[in-house]
């Protein structure tokens, strides 16, 4: 079932929804590029309005396993995308990486604790994670405190999240001691949080981003789709600190 809030907001969406609308589900950490973006592809393609639907990717995969509309999804990861394929809600030969992100640290501006790496993590009160059953920066929290041998003493002082944006409000308020956050979402809110490092991956965070299958608008999301990867697209989502894939 999907959270009240999550079908609110999309029902909200929808409800304004024309015939020439294109609806993208989009990572919640793609907020403020996809908001700049929507508005150039508008001028760049007169007569097409650009609905944006944004939340935890996994929660987005939710809405459309329930039959809620969308014609393009992108998620912070590519497990949920895998899982989007699997249940055959989106069109695999014209899904694309367009961009990486690199997960890191933070914490509030007064912070106490001088933070450098994961293993300073083990001496703070809460830690905010996102939900690694559904938010891809959770699970890459996860994954990289499991390959430093800290998830068994860290997870017991985590504060789980719906979304990074979450994670980010609540070190901007103090409430908690650190979090898991990508460096795109901390250059946001540098005047609110303090990056402390990097987080160390095996594996590149990679964006992807597919038409979804019962779209009413397969063309017009597929030439969303090659906007994101092309020269402008490109620019618009390097200028919030994304890197090409």
């Amino acid at each position: 079932m999907l959270r009240p809030a999550l079908a609110c907001a999309l029902l909200a969406i929808t409800a304004h929804a024309g015939a020439a609308d294109l609806l993208v589900s989009a990572a919640s950490s793609l907020t403020n590029a996809f908001n700049e973006l929507g508005s150039s592809y508008e001028a760049a393609h007169p007569g097409t309005k650009v609905l944006l639907n944004y939340g935890a990717s996994g929660a987005l995969l939710q809405q459309i396993s329930k039959g809620a509309p969308a014609d393009v999804l992108a998620t912070a990861d590519q497990e949920t995308m895998d899982q989007a394929a699997a249940q055959k809600l989106i069109d695999p030969s014209g899904r694309r990486d367009f961009v990486k992100n690199t997960l890191v640290v933070v914490s509030p501006l007064d912070g106490r604790i001088a933070l450098r790496q994961l293993s300073d993590l083990t001496r703070l009160g809460r830690v905010a994670i996102g939900a690694p059953a559904s938010v891809p920066v959770g699970r890459y929290a996860k994954k990289a405190l499991e390959e430093a041998g800290l998830w068994t003493a860290v997870s017991p002082k985590a504060i789980t999240t719906q979304n990074v944006r979450q994670s980010l409000d609540y070190v901007a308020r103090g409430e908690v001691d650190a979090a898991f956050v990508y460096a795109t979402d901390a250059a946001q809110f540098k005047d609110k949080v303090h990056l402390a490092f990097t987080v160390p991956l095996a594996t590149a965070v990679r964006y992807p981003v597919a038409p979804v299958q019962a779209s009413a608008h397969a063309m017009e999301a597929r030439r969303f789709i090659d906007y994101l990867r092309s020269p402008a697209g490109q620019a618009i989502l390097g200028r919030y600190g994304f890197t090409q894939p």
